[in-house]
């Protein structure tokens, strides 16, 4: 549906999350002058050069794509190109804007944020959610500030967390609701009508990136915090436990409640050729499903099963 007048926007972007919203920018007819995404990079196995999910999204696009590496030349790729946007907006980019371009658009810089702020303020606010447990996360459209997610907020919407969601399943919701909320708050601020909720900075909480030591799986934690954690890194970066000295990435698992007596954690408890194989933790058991052994790819933990010899009170690390 076309508008009256139409906002300028310059959309900066970068992941697989990014795509729902610059889509919607995209069928909903604003004026989009360019798209700002990280530099294509080595990746894989096969460290081949790979462009980033936005730019592949736009193949077959006539819109401008600009690749700057650092801050600063995206400072000069604006001024090269006389770029006037009346409107920033940000979803999943990847890099600080400067404060030379905060200040750039009349209207603003607006980002697209998977908490409900003020909580979960950082780079991985889905992950750390599940991994907390939290049955309710959300979306958040706010203007940008110096300080990382600290500006004030425009619209928020509530997501449920279902018990067996993982990162990647809630990722996917998110992106898709958020899209709908970045288009809604674009209408608002065309209107003149968009809010600003300055942020009860007092009841911020931190969801900082994930450590590689964070991974490894604890088995003297309760069964409870394990399954998030499993949910949690799924799909990346993937929680492992260590097996006759192997790396073994844990996908998809249950929580058994009951303790069997003579166990300690980390020890097979139960085998199930058909379905996977129970390991005793700190409270209760965590049955595995889905793993992949190292260098292998995701496989039923009844088809790890078949390949590989697992006994009861084997312990894993």
């Amino acid at each position: 549906m076309r508008r009256a007048k139409q906002l300028k926007i310059l959309f900066c972007g970068t992941a697989q999350f990014a795509l729902p919203t610059l889509g919607h920018i995209i069928e909903n007819k604003w004026e989009l002058l360019g798209v700002v995404t990280q530099p294509d990079r080595r990746r894989g196995r096969g460290r081949k050069i790979a462009s980033p999910p936005v730019k592949e999204f736009l193949s077959g696009h006539t819109v401008p794509v600009y690749q700057p590496a650092t801050p600063q030349e995206l400072i000069e790729i604006i001024d090269k190109y006389d770029i006037k946007p009346d409107l920033i907006v940000v979803v999943a980019y990847g890099m600080l804007l400067p404060s030379e371009v905060l200040d750039l658009p009349p209207l603003g810089c607006i980002n697209l944020h998977p908490s409900l702020l003020p909580r979960y303020r950082g780079a991985a606010p889905i992950q750390r959610a599940i991994m907390n447990g939290e049955q309710v996360s959300g979306i958040t459209s706010m203007y940008l500030s110096e300080e990382m997610d600290a500006g004030d907020i425009i619209l928020q919407e509530e997501a449920e967390i279902p018990e067996d969601a993982t990162a990647g399943d809630m990722a996917s919701v998110l992106a898709e609701r958020g899209a709908v909320l970045i288009d809604q708050t674009l209408t608002m601020i065309q209107q003149g009508t968009a809010p600003r909720h300055p942020q009860d900075h007092s009841r911020a909480t931190c969801a900082p990136p994930l450590r590689r030591e964070e991974e490894q799986i604890d088995w003297s934690h309760d069964a409870a915090k394990i399954y998030n954690q499993i949910r949690g890194m799924n799909p990346k970066p993937g929680a492992y436990t260590v097996i006759k000295g192997r790396i073994l990435k844990l996908w998809r698992s249950q929580v058994i409640a009951d303790k069997i007596s003579g166990f300690l954690p980390g020890e097979v408890v139960e085998i199930n050729p058909k379905t996977g194989f129970s390991v005793q933790t700190g409270r209760g058991r965590i049955f595995l499903t889905e793993v992949q052994p190292a260098g292998r790819a995701r496989m039923s933990a009844a088809a790890y099963l078949r390949g590989n010899k697992i006994s009861q009170g084997l312990r894993l690390g």
